[in-house]
């Protein structure tokens, strides 16, 4: 195994509610000053959480669920990211797997899918959704892509600090996503993904009631 001298970036994965922000920012700091750690991360932060930490240490990167069909950081977090300078690291960027276009209204997960516990992806909500992936799948049909590809694409095409960080534990998998990166959407294409796309009223909350909430405190 390689030595590593200092981690490049340094999460704190999800808000602890215990403990001030402030005090989270000053250890990282302190390590940051040690050279253990390069840069600080946050993630799932609301608003004052990061403009509270970035007070203290500046945050390098806010990792945030966001995709085709979870826009809400359009509303305050990115703003907020793009006046800070903070860069922005979506995850789920496939919507867990739902915008590749390898599901469909009839879809059923194993208990021990994580996914048999989300909201939106619940049989009745399946059939509603399901036309987000009609969506991604024409564009990417008429563009000779995947629906991965276009999914990625769309967030990439939405600013140059924006990476998405879809998992897989397929190499050929990686390989798809990664060819995201050389598929470019027109502004006429992007109009029509978003105008379609605000047209779909999404059916099903982001998690189950009691699952991690986003921090603003």
């Amino acid at each position: 195994m390689p030595r590593i001298d200092a981690i490049d970036l340094f999460y704190q994965h999800r808000v602890d509610p215990n403990v001030p922000i402030e005090e989270v920012a000053g250890a990282v700091k302190d390590l940051i000053q040690e050279g253990k750690v390069r840069h600080f991360g946050l993630s799932e932060a609301g608003v004052q959480i990061i403009r509270r930490a970035h007070a203290v240490q500046p945050v390098t990167a806010l990792q945030s669920e966001y995709s085709l069909w979870w826009r809400e950081p359009e509303d305050e977090i990115i703003p907020t990211l793009e006046e800070l300078g903070i860069g922005f690291v979506p995850f789920s960027p496939l919507g867990k797997g739902f915008l590749t276009g390898k599901m469909d209204q009839n879809t059923t997960f194993d208990i021990k899918d994580f996914r048999s516990t989300v909201p939106r992806m619940s049989p009745e909500n399946l059939k509603a959704n399901i036309a987000f992936v009609d969506l991604v799948a024409a564009v990417a049909q008429r563009k000779n892509v995947t629906p991965a590809q276009i999914a990625l694409a769309w967030i990439l095409a939405q600013k140059p600090w924006f990476v998405p960080i879809p998992g897989t534990t397929k190499l050929h998998r990686l390989s798809e996503n990664l060819g995201a990166a050389t598929v470019e959407l027109t502004t006429v294409e992007l109009q029509e993904i978003n105008t379609a796309s605000s047209k779909i009223k999404v059916q099903g909350e982001r998690y189950s009631a009691g699952s991690a909430k986003l921090i603003n405190r």
